[in-house]
């Protein structure tokens, strides 16, 4: 059971506002009765389809009445917001009270999690202590009251998003970023996607409760799925304190974004043109569909908003060099090459971008050039002709039979969930 309370079903905005209004009473009981300074810990615009930013308002909007509130989008290595997109996400929350985590200069390292700890979690597939390394103003503010607000579903490095994730990737420092990326990949992305605790979710199990116990926080966690329309909708809210609230809100999202699907030959993706701008987060259309491509098969990526590869300079620099070339070779490459030694949060990106040669992977770009998206390893396709022939406004979720007679599975919002073959989800449980 959760800590606190939870509720499942079709979930409408209004219902949504009233959880958050009996979050907030439920926080006063059980936290703090008169909270003065409150850290909001909302997601970054990749997650902005989940609702996330209008739910910050809402809290926003009740403890500011009475408390001085502050929002830090928990952004990991992403790159900042524009205050149009903070405009944008978070509606009237000011400005001047949204912060930026600087995941190189604005952190602490506080302790780390045990080398020996995360060789017996992994199996012996990573062997080093992973610092745990996070946000100044965790430590240095006195809070009353710090509160998550994100979505759980699929995530290619913890099994699922959100919870802990906040602290260690969201407001992670580089340290910490790198070594958990690496152990990860490490792993086997296919073995991470869809399972409740991951060695790494492990791991961050640990340091939160070595490190973070004495924080005033609380979780608000969303889970949504398409309705008969296509449409995505919440139908869960999980609210709590512990590691339950994540566990029943991963399992709901287990059963609802999980779809199982035969060897699908040909999948189209859509990546939004207002969240995804770099590969390093449009290449969740990758993850979440590689379980499900045939091999032989093409999974076609239209991203309209793509204008480069990594959300830093010096990891689209990686990219750029080191491209989405297969395990094998990166890791061979990653034991001689410093700049792979040291950004290897962007090494194991380029491990899980890849195909690893089973199916082929083509991109539509917005504003990459045909040159530059091949230089990496991936097919290209115009986006313009993309977009005429397969028309989101026409397609359907699911499969699809173009007027030529083309079978495609058509999948709008990639990063919403998991679609893989029941043999290979059974074959990592």
């Amino acid at each position: 059971m959760p800590s606190w309370f939870q509720e499942t079903g079709d979930i409408s905005r209004e219902k949504m506002l009233e959880l958050v209004v009996r979050a907030v009473e439920t926080a006063r009981t059980r936290i703090c009765s008169r909270p003065g300074k409150v850290l909001l810990l909302p997601p970054d615009i990749t997650r902005a389809h989940s609702g996330a930013g209008w739910i910050a308002e809402a809290f926003y909007k009740i403890l500011s009445k009475e408390a001085d509130v502050h929002v830090i989008p928990t952004l990991g290595q992403h790159l900042p917001h524009t205050p149009e997109q903070n405009r944008w996400m978070f509606g009237s929350i000011p400005e001047e009270k949204i912060h930026v985590h600087d995941w190189r200069n604005g952190v602490r390292t506080i302790g780390s999690v045990p080398a020996g700890f995360v060789k017996e979690i992994s199996r012996g597939k990573a062997d080093w202590a992973i610092p745990v390394c996070v946000n100044k103003s965790l430590l240095e503010e006195k809070w009353d009251l710090i509160l998550h607000v994100g979505h759980v579903v699929p995530h290619e490095v913890l099994g699922f998003a959100n919870h802990n994730k906040n602290y260690f990737i969201g407001l992670g420092g580089k340290p910490m970023i790198c070594a958990s990326h690496m152990m990860a990949a490490c792993c086997g992305i296919e073995k991470n996607l869809g399972r409740l605790v991951t060695p790494l979710r492990a791991c961050y199990n640990k340091a939160e409760q070595d490190y973070l116990a004495g924080l005033p926080d609380f979780y608000f966690e969303v889970v949504m799925a398409y309705d008969a329309a296509g449409q995505l909708r919440h139908t869960g809210v999980f609210v709590g304190d512990d590691l339950d609230v994540y566990l029943d809100a991963a399992n709901l999202s287990r059963e609802q974004n999980i779809t199982i699907v035969p060897p699908l030959k040909k999948v189209v993706a859509v990546m939004q043109g207002d969240e995804f701008y770099s590969t390093w987060v449009a290449n969740k259309a990758i993850y979440r569909t590689r379980m499900a491509m045939a091999d032989g098969g093409e999974l076609l990526i239209l991203a309209p908003g793509l204008k480069r590869f990594g959300e830093q300079p010096e990891v689209d620099r990686l990219i750029r060099t080191y491209g989405y070339s297969g395990t094998e070779n990166i890791m061979n490459l990653w034991k001689k090459e410093p700049v792979l030694q040291d950004l290897t949060h962007g090494t194991a990106h380029l491990i899980h971008g890849s195909s690893e040669g089973r199916f082929k992977i083509t991109y539509a770009p917005g504003h990459l050039s045909e040159k530059e998206i091949r230089s990496v390893g991936f097919g290209y396709a115009d986006l313009a002709e993309t977009l005429r022939r397969y028309d989101p406004a026409k397609m359907k979720n699911g499969f699809n039979t173009m007027p030529d007679g083309e079978k495609v599975y058509y999948i709008s919002t990639p990063s919403a969930g998991l679609w893989t073959t029941r043999e290979k989800l059974e074959a990592e449980e």
